[in-house]
């Protein structure tokens, strides 16, 4: 009877009666039980019926249907309206807002959304009809329908003709839409964002709201609390809606606001360029390159010295990329065909010289170590000094012994170095030469270098340059020597980005997992694989002056120098290398004292409002759990590391970075390992 009752169209007739008797003030009590029968129907019928329900019950069936009935009786309501007779539209209201609310949106506007678009067109009952509809919903099933419709709505202008001026009239929608879909959510796309704030745009009371919207979002742009505790994705997805405001602003309306515009794009820029993450200093880049623009249309605008500044937003603000274009492309190009002829005189009638067979003078590169310090020191033949940096790694490796003699003062003079000319990679040539120099002689000049890490009057460049080459020295000794022509092809040397600015614990998070991979036993019959030589590994014997002097000194601040406070990018830096160090020292005498002053070391930092400083300290516990050995974690170290489980379940649960999550996780799958080893 029921399943009749449905293809017979009676539920629009059924909806109807209520319209009327609504507007004679009928029984709420019968609305209300009528209201939750048509609305959960299909989940009633399935509860009697468990597995014979009807396919007309399905829920992707059941709504789209109620979304036709709907529209027929918005189709009476409408014939009434203009037969001059009264009639209710709060009863379909609700229905509405209580399936959207239960979750069942698209099944239902994908049928009422383009059939108001179309009745909407040309006919101002319907609009009117559409924003009673939308303005009876109760406050509490509100935000399911306005979000429904922004999403389902293609374009700003439409949205504008289906809600009227709901977020003016409505206090609940305009929470929603200044407030809630901005600032408490990131998940929409950028079309709903353009949806959204184009809506605001287009009528004059709303205008007011943009204006307070893009007030709000550059000052949660430029909170530098915001910026710390926030996930990427939405200082993203706030940047967009920024970009979006500004190409709705029309002239007169950036004069009002030139100066708080130029405040907060102060304020915004500095707490950006202060993260240690790169795609949150690029998005305070390019915000703060936009404002500028907006705000300086006749004098000098922002512009950042960056290659590529901008990949990441797509269609984010494509009215301001076309205004930068009309711009850009006003002067006409200038080809080579068009060069004054200034430049051509009568020198061009003299018959230049045969070069061809002229060959280009080398400098000999000095062949002793003493000859090549005495040339990095004193030397002003700019040819022989750079002859002498592009050698230098060679001779060393090559001298052993006459190395060793001198390279703490080699070490000393490779720190301080600068460019006097122009070399092309001279930061990987020096830096190659102090690898080489700190592997050669290991303790003396591993002593010096993390003496000076914790020095006075050291740029935070040099600081990080001595981490780079500790860290590339402990992976070189800690991997066995090629003999002879022996290539080990196989064994991938785990690498750590270097460069200013990334991210430099990626690449060998990736040899980690490849670790975790190795200690999960397969049972499989396959091609077998060829053992490789073995050597000892030298890093054994070192690896405690290496790392013990890096953590000694991380809390006491110089006045040049405080790792706790403003110079934390080098913080992030430092623990991303002891990790490193940590995950090297496998087998070593020293790992267990080493894990258990790491453990210490995280557990004084694992609140650090830093996302990349956090990661680096999970790094760290994943380093410890892997290189110290089984029985020792778990007879040493049995309370710490009961107390760094409970805190990496919160990190999983509640840490806001995503790479923080994920860490966390691993780590937590990395002690329930060790619990089945128990």
């Amino acid at each position: 009877v029921l399943e009749q009752f449905l293809r017979e169209g009676r539920i629009s007739a059924l909806m109807w009666e209520v319209c009327q008797q609504q507007a004679q003030a009928g029984s709420p009590e019968l609305h209300e039980a009528l209201l939750n029968k048509i609305v959960c129907l299909p989940d009633h019928v399935s509860n009697k019926l468990q597995g014979k329900n009807p396919p007309v019950f399905f829920p992707q069936n059941y709504f789209p249907l109620l979304g036709g009935a709907i529209i027929q009786v918005l189709q009476k309501i409408s014939d009434s309206l203009r037969g001059g007779l009264d009639c209710s539209i709060s009863f379909v209201s609700h229905i509405l807002g209580k399936v959207c609310v239960h979750g069942r949106q698209k099944e239902i506007l994908s049928i009422l959304v383009p059939r108001l678009i179309d009745l909407t067109k040309s006919d101002c009952i319907w609009q009117r009809i559409c924003w009673r509809l939308v303005e009876c919903v109760p406050d509490r099933w509100m935000e399911a329908v306005v979000l429904g419709f922004v999403q389902r709505t293609p374009g700003a202008d439409v949205l504008s003709r289906l809600l009227g001026n709901l977020v003016v009239k409505n206090k609940k929608a305009q929470f929603v839409v200044t407030q809630k879909l901005l600032l408490l959510q990131y998940g929409h796309t950028t079309a709903v964002l353009q949806n959204l704030l184009g809506y605001l745009s287009l009528d004059g009371l709303r205008r007011a709201l943009l204006i307070k919207v893009l007030q709000e979002l550059l000052e949660t742009w430029g909170s530098s609390s915001a910026v710390k505790h926030s996930p990427p994705e939405q200082q993203q997805y706030i940047s967009k809606a920024i970009l979006i405001c500004l190409s709705h602003l029309k002239e007169p309306e950036i004069e009002t606001c030139r100066q708080e515009l130029l405040t907060s794009m102060m304020e915004g820029v500095k707490c950006h360029l202060d993260s240690n993450l790169p795609q949150i200093r690029r998005l305070g880049m390019i915000v703060a390159e936009s404002i500028s623009s907006k705000i300086n249309t006749d004098g000098p605008v922002l512009k950042f010295q960056v290659k590529v500044i901008m990949k990441f937003m797509p269609d984010a603000a494509v009215p301001l990329v076309l205004e930068s274009n009309k711009k850009s492309h006003t002067a006409a190009p200038v080809t080579p065909d068009e060069e004054s002829d200034a430049e051509l005189d009568s020198d061009d009638d003299l018959i230049p010289y045969d070069m061809s067979e002229d060959k280009e003078l080398k400098t000999k590169a000095p062949v002793y170590i003493r000859d090549c310090i005495e040339v990095l020191t004193g030397s002003e033949d700019v040819d022989k000094w750079e002859a002498t940096v592009k050698a230098l790694e060679g001779l060393v490796r090559k001298n052993p012994a006459a190395t060793k003699e001198v390279s703490v003062e080699l070490a000393k003079i490779l720190l301080h170095l600068e460019e006097k000319t122009c070399i092309e990679g001279f930061v990987e040539l020096r830096q190659r030469a102090q690898v080489a120099v700190l592997t050669t002689d290991p303790i003396p000049v591993a002593k010096y270098l993390t003496s000076q890490f914790y020095s006075l009057n050291y740029s935070l460049r040099q600081r990080m340059d001595i981490l780079d080459v500790l860290v590339l020295a402990a992976q070189e000794l800690s991997y066995p020597k090629s003999h002879g022509k022996t290539k080990h092809s196989g064994a991938q040397k785990p690498c750590i980005q270097l460069l200013p600015g990334s991210d430099s614990s990626k690449d060998w998070r990736r040899i980690v997992d490849e670790r975790i991979k190795s200690k999960t036993r397969r049972f499989a019959t396959g091609q077998s694989q060829v053992e490789l030589v073995s050597s000892p590994n030298e890093f054994s014997s070192v690896a405690g002056h290496f790392f013990f002097p890096l953590i000694q000194h991380f809390d006491r601040p110089l006045t040049t120098f405080d790792l706790l406070g403003e110079d934390h990018f080098v913080l992030g830096r430092l623990v991303h290398s002891l990790a490193v160090l940590m995950y090297l020292a496998v087998n070593t005498v020293a790992v267990t004292a080493m894990g258990k002053v790491l453990l210490e070391f995280v557990w004084a930092l694992r609140f650090h409002t830093d996302s990349y400083v956090r990661q680096g300290l999970l790094s760290c516990i994943s380093s410890m759990l892997l290189s110290v050995p089984t029985e020792r974690l778990l007879e040493d170290m049995t309370e710490e590391l009961l107390e760094t489980q409970s805190w990496l379940g919160d990190v999983v649960e509640k840490d806001p970075d995503g790479d923080c999550r994920r860490l966390a996780l691993q780590n937590l799958l990395l002690m329930e390992n060790l619990k089945k080893k128990l």
